[in-house]
């Protein structure tokens, strides 16, 4: 029997906070964090497969899917901010404890709320979720980077191409052996989102907010190395956004780190579901003991 995903919002902060939801509230709760550009319309199949043995809740972040969009003079759209929502709502949901998906940025969002509260992860599974500079793709990083040192029309308009419906779809098709067994819902339902009205405004700041992310990672290490928390990387090895490098390095901190680099890209979860989620339900049922 599949278990039914309950789509609802709540009010964090005085805003809407939609989030997906399915298993039993008792059993051990795993929450999944998308990246950008989508939202948790990434997790749709995932969470079903996951929600027989576990309670899985799977927010849109501030600014995404179909949480509220406050425009930037409402809201601080920064990584701390957005952490800030995600844990009001957990708190909210009564998850005092949990393991976590983490994907593109909700790798950062994860960190932070490890770097919180280290006892409340149970176990951490990336999926192209970065913690290491040797994560970094070249050239693609080039100009993020650039832009958050020197905003101006010059660092913007390469900023503003990551917007386009070119780039949304390269996102998902690049570096997949089979593009047919991704879907086009995919990419048109994001850009959708991406292309509403002063959205452009909101993706540019969390642009220029990254590099606040790699100066967390020193400490994130020490995180790593202080709890050994149980981590299991499921990465496509062909991303060209965050390499299989980033997947690798995580030993450095993490010996007993679990790492397979699957023929895919950076949503890999959309060729490889069956894969993953046998390596998530395998992993999960040895460390949540």
């Amino acid at each position: 029997m599949v278990s039914p995903v309950h789509h609802r919002t709540a009010t964090v902060n005085g805003l809407d906070v939609f989030y997906r939801e399915a298993g039993d509230p008792q059993a051990p709760a795993v929450v999944l964090l998308h990246g950008f550009p989508t939202s948790s319309h990434m997790f749709r199949h995932l969470i079903p497969a996951l929600a027989d043995r576990y309670h899985v809740i799977a927010p849109d972040h501030i600014g995404f899917g179909q949480s509220a969009m406050p425009s930037p003079q409402d809201f601080p759209y920064s990584f701390d901010a957005l952490t800030e929502v995600t844990s009001g709502l957990l708190g909210q949901l009564g998850v005092d404890r949990f393991a976590m998906y983490v994907q593109d940025y909700g790798a950062p969002i994860g960190w932070r709320l490890a770097l919180q509260a280290p006892d409340r992860i149970t176990a951490i599974i990336t999926q192209n979720g970065n913690a290491y500079e040797e994560g970094f793709v070249k050239p693609f990083w080039e100009g993020v980077f650039a832009y958050a040192r020197t905003p101006g029309p010059d660092t913007e308009a390469p900023m503003r191409g990551a917007l386009t419906p070119e780039i949304t779809r390269w996102q998902y098709v690049n570096g997949v052996a089979d593009p047919s067994l991704v879907s086009p819902d995919n990419w048109v339902h994001d850009q959708a989102l991406l292309d509403r009205p002063g959205n452009d405004e909101i993706q540019l700041r969390l642009f220029r907010d990254y590099p606040t992310n790699v100066d967390l990672y020193p400490q994130v290490h020490q995180y790593f190395r202080d709890s050994q928390v149980p981590l299991l990387a499921v990465w496509g090895a062909n991303d060209e956004i965050f390499g299989p490098a980033g997947a690798e390095a995580f030993r450095q901190d993490l010996p007993d780190a679990e790492i397979h680099l699957l023929e895919s890209g950076h949503f890999a979860l959309e060729s490889h579901l069956g894969a993953i989620t046998e390596h998530i339900r395998d992993f999960l049922a040895r460390v949540l003991v």
